[in-house]
């Protein structure tokens, strides 16, 4: 085919799919809103088929769903050889439970757990679940010391208990998913995900998620180190008009649907095309805005000495964008970063693979992170050791980082006993970039300062800029996306532990919309708007590299028709 034949081909492909988008798109929204319609009610919540409670209660004036659950269990079932057996095993345990209904309590929650000898990844699990329209989620945390038993990953499809709302996260939301979790049961975990910022109004393409989306999994799949486990759990509270009744009769209806038969699939990509790449900001506009904050941060009469601007990319390929095979193909650069997908049902899936961690708690003991400051790695030693340097005696990039280590000790004095920063400042090396980093740990006062940390550590200077009231007023006049939960806080609350990652390098997957992948950058005094844009491309080249493919003779057509 001739270059001016495969042009005129692919400019044909870009005006149908462009067609077909936008009508996508208007169904989309108007299906969005009407689903958030239903998704905001009190319990239960309902979309398609399926059903769940939403654990949010309402707060000051719901006296009676403040304390724990009446009931908190886990059960363990004798280990099996395979994930297969495991589901008979669940199957029978839960048929059995359903015959005798053990407990008499108006609420509680319970784990059914099934070790299998046999270590499965838990992303191929869920991946094999691709046929439900379930809500399901994703989390594994960095790579640490290995040990036998050591959790690696967590994949959940259905929610005993889901829990968002409109509103913004609050105190009582925290109490909320805190009734159902126990430090005698440590594996009930509510995974999930909080806005940037709850005050902007709500794109449609984020409407499903609401201002935060924690869901505790029906059936789980635990990836340990030298074996796995299949797990379902049961969640009631007759005062949230769901009865243990109504938990059984749905999480019997979810395994039927559950597939046993566990493929590994291909962590690749497959070959295709971008047919369309749409920056928000475009470059003109970035270097106006990056160009204006600079200004507002050199005004003798502001308080401003950084601020975080973002850039949202929607990227649409020839073909349906599978987010589990992009995060597994990230997981090769994903060294020592964390791995996420949130998704509720029928709704895109937002997905990353985030180097940053916000917090770890483990009872009082926590501990935090300052990342800042940006440079790509070298083709050699030599040259990845010229750029470390660069970095560490950049006054620009030290001024950066100073700001959000010295942030994130004041927020963590407020409510530790002792502060200790070690590493202070050094180099932390990913396979394609390289930070600043300092870790800082303390112990709380008390393990009721959780909702106060979470709440003082999000947004920090290294996502926001400071003063954080000065720098989010800025972006929201500068940006013109909603960053939704890009940013943000990503992890589990867990009884007696919760870790919490912050939602960078990520991106939200949309099916036959393609995906809108999100980067930002910091501005401080010295910064220069087209340095900036060119970090935001590398920022974006680890999800955008896997949609690359060549034409034939290795002829370059320019797809964006601008």
């Amino acid at each position: 085919m001739s270059t001016a034949t495969t042009h005129k081909w692919l400019t044909n492909c870009y005006n149908i799919l462009e067609r077909h988008v936008s009508n996508r798109q208007q169904q989309h929204h108007h299906h969005q809103q009407s689903l958030y319609f239903i998704h905001s009610h009190r319990r239960p919540m309902c979309k398609g088929c399926y059903l769940s409670m939403n654990g949010c209660t309402e707060g000051e004036n719901s006296e009676r769903t403040r304390e724990s659950v009446r009931t908190i269990e886990t059960r363990r079932l004798d280990k099996v050889s395979s994930a297969a057996m495991a589901m008979y095993s669940l199957k029978m345990a839960i048929s059995e439970l359903k015959e005798d209904s053990p407990f008499c309590t108006s609420s509680g929650i319970m784990r059914v757990e099934v070790p299998i000898e046999e270590q499965v990844e838990a992303i191929d699990w869920l991946h094999s679940q691709s046929h439900l329209l379930l809500p399901r989620c994703y989390f594994s945390g960095r790579e640490q010391k290995s040990c036998s038993g050591k959790l690696i990953s967590v994949a959940g499809v259905g929610s005993a208990v889901f829990f968002s709302q409109p509103q913004a996260f609050s105190y009582w939301d925290w109490i909320s998913i805190r009734r159902f979790l126990s430090e005698k049961c440590p594996l009930i975990r509510a995974y999930g995900a909080i806005r940037f910022n709850a005050k902007p109004k709500v794109s449609s393409e984020w409407l499903d998620f609401g201002s935060f989306y924690f869901m505790i999994p029906q059936v789980e799949f635990n990836e340990l180190e030298g074996g796995s486990m299949l797990t379902t759990t049961i969640a009631w509270d007759n005062a949230l008009s769901w009865s243990w009744e109504n938990a059984i009769a749905e999480l019997q209806e979810t395994l039927c649907n559950i597939s046993s038969s566990i493929v590994k699939f291909p962590k690749q990509a497959p070959p295709t095309l971008i047919l369309s790449s749409h920056n928000i900001p475009s470059k003109v506009d970035w270097d106006l805005g990056v160009n204006r904050a600079l200004q507002m941060i050199e005004r003798n009469d502001s308080s401003l000495t950084k601020v975080v601007l973002a850039r949202s990319t929607r990227v649409v390929p020839t073909t349906n964008i599978d987010p589990l095979t992009w995060l597994a193909c990230l997981k090769g650069e994903g060294e020592n970063a964390y791995q996420f997908v949130i998704q509720p049902p029928n709704a895109p899936a937002f997905i990353g693979n985030t180097p940053e961690q916000l917090f770890h708690r483990k009872r009082l003991h926590i501990t935090s992170e300052a990342l800042a400051g940006t440079r790509a790695r070298g083709s050699s030693l030599a040259l990845d050791h010229q750029i470390e340097l660069d970095l560490l005696t950049s006054p620009k990039d030290d001024n950066e980082f100073t700001i959000v280590r010295e942030s994130i000790i004041r927020k963590l004095e407020a409510v530790c006993e002792k502060v200790i920063i070690k590493p202070k400042k050094v180099i932390r090396k990913l396979p394609r970039i390289q930070h600043l980093f300092a870790r800082l740990t303390g112990r709380l006062r008390s393990e009721e300062d959780e909702f106060e940390i979470l709440s003082s550590l999000h947004p920090s200077p290294a996502v926001c800029g400071f003063p954080t009231e000065e720098a989010q007023l800025l972006i929201a006049e500068t940006e013109v996306f909603d960053r939704g939960m890009y940013a943000g806080p990503v992890g589990w609350f867990g009884g007696g532990e919760s870790e919490f990652a912050v939602g960078i390098r990520s991106a939200l997957v949309e099916k036959e919309l393609g995906a809108l992948i999100y980067a930002g950058t910091g501005i401080v005094e010295g910064s220069n708007p087209y340095l900036e844009w060119d970090e935001l491309e590398l920022k974006t080249s680890q999800f955008t590299k896997l949609l690359k493919l060549d034409l034939p003779l290795r002829e370059k057509v320019d797809l964006s028709f601008k």
